[in-house]
Parts: structure tokens; C-alpha cells; sequence
């Protein structure tokens, strides 16, 4: 398998609606991978021969599910942060939970960039995101949810009512939130979170990771219930299946 997987983290106010940018290209022949739930939606496009021949948006992904990535592909993504919903998006994601819609090919300009360098694709849709992001005032930004996922994200937390209690927002209001916002509730989402803070870990060997866990049979349940898979497997990882473990274990 030859695959060239680069990410690029931004840095400053984008920061806290995306995760990251990425590219996959794929050098070989025609790749099956399995993503596995890891708490962000995503914008990805693929190209082949510098054309574009689908993009796509998810929601959240609560359980794994199988890609197919052709022989010769070029694959863009934009993973972003639960915020990007509200202040560059402006809709909820809850009815596409678990699924992928189809995007227009010339969705912020995605079909220009199949033959454009990584780092100019990052440096375009950017420059894109901050006009978008320019259209709230930074008052009209709700701060308690700007904490709350950085809190999230940052994997500091113990339970719902500990980041209720930190932000200044009842467990309800949040809930409310996040069932009508995504399509599942906060301690749902904080299981995801928790769960793929582990696959770093994992792809290293480390099969019982600080990622706080009560005891290792909680851990092992939910690495089970959101991967199908327990922590030894996923860390053989045959045939490079999980892409995630895969790229980890190749840095």
C-alpha cells in the first residue's frame, strides 16, 4: 500500500471551527479503509486525473464505516469542529447523522483544486472561511459554546454535569442543544471524544491509554461499541484497514 497522507492544523480564530485539513492520495491500487467515529463532520472531495468526482459532507459518525478510495485518487478534506455548524454552516447536522450528503462540485470552489498543491488548497479555503466567519460579529458568537468544545476537545472533562457546571449552562439547555444540533445528546458525544482520543494511543501499542477511563473493561466496552473492534485488534490493524491507526502509526 503507497499513500501520501498529510494534515495541516490552523492556527488562530479558525482554530476553533476546524480541526484540521487533510489530503489522501492514493499511489496504489484501489484501497478499502474503515473510518472510524472520531467526533468532527467533514467536507471531502475526490479527484482523479485533476478532476473532481464527488464531494461530500458528513455528520457525526457514531459507529465506523467503509470507504473505498480508487487506484490514483486524490481525496481533500476539511474536518471541523461541532462550532463550523453554526458560524460558517448557519443549519444543524442532525438529520445526517451517520450519513454523507452529496455537495455541488463547485461547493466553495472545491473543483479548481485538483491539480493545486496541499498547501494552497489550505491557504484558499482559509481565506474562504474567514469571510464566512466574518459575517458574525465576534458578540454574536455564544462564548459558553466556544468553551464548552474547547473544554471537549481538549478532553477536560469528567462528565456532563462537571462542564455544565464550568460553562454557566444547565445539562438540559445543553442537551437540548445537542439533540437538536447534531442528533444525539452531550454525554453521547463525550463518549465519541473519549473514545477517539484513544486511537493514538492505541496504534503505539498502548492498549489501556490515560484517556480517562474508570478501569479498562469500560474502556474496552466502548472502544468495542463505537469501533466493532477491541483495542488489541484495532492496534494489529491487518491490512491497514483503519485509516485513522494507520496514519498514526506512519508519523
Amino acid at each position: 500500500m503507497e499513500l501520501n497522507y498529510e494534515e495541516h492544523k490552523p492556527a488562530g480564530f479558525i482554530s476553533q471551527f476546524v480541526q484540521c485539513f487533510w489530503m489522501y492520495e492514493n499511489r496504489s491500487e484501489t484501497t478499502k479503509h474503515t473510518i472510524l467515529p472520531h467526533g468532527y463532520f467533514e467536507i471531502v472531495a475526490e479527484f482523479s486525473n485533476g478532476k473532481i468526482g464527488k464531494i461530500t459532507q458528513s455528520g457525526i459518525w457514531t459507529q465506523p464505516v467503509n470507504v473505498v478510495i480508487p487506484r490514483g485518487s486524490l481525496i481533500l478534506g476539511i474536518r471541523f469542529k461541532l462550532t463550523a455548524t453554526e458560524y460558517i454552516f448557519q443549519h444543524p447536522i442532525s438529520d445526517i447523522r451517520d450519513q454523507l450528503t452529496s455537495l455541488p462540485f463547485d461547493f466553495w470552489g472545491f473543483d479548481q483544486y485538483g491539480n493545486a498543491d496541499f498547501t494552497n488548497f489550505v491557504k484558499q479555503v482559509s481565506k474562504h472561511l474567514l469571510k464566512q466567519l466574518r459575517n458574525f460579529p465576534l458578540q454574536a458568537i455564544d462564548q459558553r459554546k466556544l468553551k464548552l468544545f474547547k473544554l471537549i476537545y481538549l478532553n477536560k472533562f469528567e462528565s456532563v454535569e462537571q462542564l455544565a457546571v464550568q460553562i454557566g449552562w444547565s445539562r438540559r439547555q445543553i442537551n437540548r442543544y445537542f439533540n437538536q444540533q447534531f442528533g444525539f445528546p452531550l454525554k453521547e458525544y463525550l463518549k465519541i471524544i473519549r473514545c477517539s482520543s484513544a486511537y493514538k494511543y492505541i496504534s503505539k501499542g498502548e492498549l489501556f491509554p490515560p484517556v480517562n477511563y474508570f478501569d479498562q473493561s469500560h474502556f474496552i466496552k466502548d472502544i468495542k461499541h463505537y469501533t466493532g473492534k477491541t483495542p488489541r485488534q484495532l492496534y494489529h490493524n491487518k491490512d491497514g484497514r483503519f485509516l485513522q491507526l494507520l496514519t498514526q502509526q506512519q508519523n
